[in-house]
């Protein structure tokens, strides 16, 4: 287990298989191993789904903002099990009470926190608050699995 709090973008690069377009989480902030991780996203107008969603009025789609939650929480479990990224991935397996509160829309930063539910054996759950400027965005409670990747 790993005693630092934050992480850059190449140190992220190495405990998520996620890469351009869709890895969402570009720094972190704060992880305490085994309880909670703070992280963020800047969200730009060059993002490629703003394209589409939805031309002249953009908006980040709120599954984007629940992945962009699941993805600090696969970074918080790397760090937390101490485990090599290379050999394992942190599968999403579920949301409940997904809740969307205000548009995320381009030059905010996205705020992702997830704090640990529970923890049976490699099957995860957490809640996650995603927030603009202190308002919350989207929030819900995610479960995920971490899984060899030599049996999927």
């Amino acid at each position: 287990m790993s005693n630092e709090t934050s992480l850059d973008i190449q140190r992220i690069l190495g405990m998520l298989p996620h890469r351009y377009p869709f890895l969402l989480v570009d720094r972190v902030l704060e992880l305490e191993p085994g309880v909670s991780i703070k992280a963020y996203k800047n969200v730009t107008f060059n993002e490629n789904f703003f394209q589409g969603h939805f031309p002249g009025h953009p908006i980040m789609p709120g599954v984007l903002i629940l992945e962009a939650l699941a993805q600090a929480g696969g970074i918080f479990v790397v760090q937390s099990l101490g485990i090599d990224a290379g050999e394992k991935l942190f599968l999403f397996a579920g949301i409940q009470e997904a809740k969307f509160r205000r548009p995320v829309v381009p030059g905010d930063q996205l705020m992702l926190e997830a704090k640990v539910l529970r923890r049976k054996m490699n099957i995860w759950k957490m809640q996650g608050i995603a927030t603009v400027d202190g308002q919350v965005a989207a929030e819900g409670v995610f479960s995920a699995a971490v899984v060899d990747k030599g049996k999927m």
